[in-house]
């Protein structure tokens, strides 16, 4: 299992994944799920990749390798799209072209072409964008009203996202509440682990202001889980117990 989460906000974007992969309780193992392509001052793309390992990874190569362009014959890459909804489709197309090799061979082994992706970055010339990606190859859009989108394990963290952030959320808070979820999602689905990787891109820098590995013991993350952990029970302390009779 896999959490991957893109918050865009007014200042910028965070990008955070975990990084375990099992199939099989005996056989866990750690891949990194958040991939960084950058060139500063042209373009700033990451990707976070959700479902079978053997798919994202081919996707992920032809990303790099290229894709053919059916109208030029020529290779197309990240580095070479002039705009984020550009790049946006070549990822979908690479879906489609690794489905067209291995996705018939998959389904008459009963198994699922599983694959998600997130995309987020700006290239210069554009603005800030995240985006969403399926296996179809289609994609959907982050928004002012709804600044955020996850792929995986999302429903232990979505509630902590819909309450806190805004399109205007501080890029910092942004991320400590990213991190927030992240460590929810993991204290109820041990499919989800560390390390986590995580990118912040402030907008229109076009270059990182942090690409960062959290790993097991880290001090900050560590006292991020107690104090969240401290400030539910105060929380639900707090609150009147329901006057309600319970006979």
């Amino acid at each position: 299992m896999t959490y991957c989460v893109g918050i865009l906000l007014r200042d910028g974007l965070v990008m955070i994944a975990d990084t375990r992969t099992n199939a099989g309780l005996d056989n866990i193992a750690t891949f990194k799920k958040l991939h960084v392509f950058s060139k500063p001052g042209d373009r700033v793309i990451s990707i976070a990749t959700a479902g079978n390992l053997a798919i994202t990874q081919s996707v992920l190569s032809l990303l790099s390798e290229g894709v053919e362009n059916p109208d030029t014959g020529e290779l197309d890459t990240v580095y070479t799209q002039t705009s984020m909804f550009k790049t946006a489709q070549l990822v979908g197309r690479a879906i489609r072209e690794v489905y067209r090799t291995d996705g018939k061979m998959l389904e008459a082994k009963n198994l699922t072409f599983e694959v998600t992706m997130l995309l987020g970055g700006q290239i210069k010339g554009g603005r800030l964008r995240l985006f969403m990606i399926y296996a179809a190859g289609n994609f959907i859009e982050a928004t002012i009203d709804t600044p955020y989108l996850q792929i995986g394990e999302h429903k232990y963290g979505k509630p902590i996202l819909d309450r806190a952030v805004k399109f205007d959320t501080d890029i910092q808070d942004g991320l400590k509440i990213g991190l927030i979820s992240m460590d929810s999602t993991m204290r109820s689905n041990l499919g989800v682990g560390m390390p986590i990787d995580l990118i912040v891109v402030p907008r229109d820098r076009i270059e990182p202001d942090l690409h960062y590995r959290i790993e097991p013991g880290e001090p900050y993350f560590h006292d991020l889980r107690e104090r969240w952990s401290a400030a539910l029970r105060a929380a639900h302390q707090a609150i009147p117990r329901p006057p309600y009779s319970l006979g």
